[in-house]
């Protein structure tokens, strides 16, 4: 009876033991699992919606876009640079009236503009034909006289048609003009001359000019009054055709 009870306690036992091993392991698994599913290595693999934020900052950020439009800008800028009339207005005005007659020339044949400015600027003194000391009166005198031109240096590359303009100072072109004529090449270009006056004829005033410049096709040149109509500069420019 003894030894039935002992053989029973023993089967009990091991049942006994065969259970918490198995549940041992279900709960070793179970851990196992969650730490598997919750380690940084599978949390690095989920949507982060920072990251994508952060991504969408950068992309379209003022930086990135303003580099953008520099770009197509500097590439608009470098087209508009490199366009040009190839009619060129080219004037010296001490006083005004050559520039008003030169802008009108420009607003019918569509032509850019290069003023001639002096390094040292005219003033009434200076222009004062009275005055056989005055520094034009001077200047005209001297036929080596070549005034310092202060405007900066233009390319006539592309230009095919100058109209050339200044005042008549006694009887010729100031000489700052052959300073400007025998400083570029005109070769190629149809130069014409234009002046204005109170009363002179442009004289010989362009030819002189076509000798000292030594290049180009020059042609007859225009003496226009300062208050010269644009009907009257139109008709002189329809002539030339």
């Amino acid at each position: 009876m003894k030894r039935k009870i002992a053989v029973l306690a023993a089967v009990l036992l091991a049942i006994g033991l065969t259970a918490c091993g198995n549940n041992q392991t279900q709960a070793t698994n179970d851990t196992a699992q969650t730490i598997l599913t919750e380690s940084p290595k599978n949390a690095e693999t989920k949507s982060n919606p920072e990251e994508k934020a952060d991504q969408a900052v950068i992309s379209e950020s003022p930086s990135n876009t303003a580099n953008e439009t520099a770009g197509d800008n500097s590439s608009e800028d470098t087209e508009s640079t490199n366009e040009h009339s190839d009619v060129l207005v080219v004037y010296f005005s001490a006083t005004g009236n050559t520039k008003g007659v030169a802008e009108k020339i420009a607003g019918i044949t569509g032509a850019d503009t290069y003023e001639i400015k002096a390094a040292q600027e005219y003033t009434d003194a200076d222009l004062n034909w009275n005055d056989s000391k005055s520094r034009s009166t001077k200047e005209q005198n001297d036929p080596s006289a070549r005034p310092e031109i202060g405007s900066d240096a233009i390319s006539l590359d592309g230009y095919t048609t100058v109209y050339i303009g200044y005042p008549i100072w006694w009887g010729e072109a100031p000489r700052i003009m052959d300073t400007f004529v025998e400083s570029y090449s005109f070769d190629g270009i149809t130069m014409i001359p234009f002046c204005t006056s109170g009363s002179s004829g442009i004289g010989r005033s362009g030819k002189n000019l076509a000798n000292n410049a030594g290049s180009g096709t020059w042609l007859d040149g225009k003496r226009f009054d300062a208050g010269a109509s644009e009907d009257e500069i139109r008709s002189w420019i329809e002539g030339l055709q």
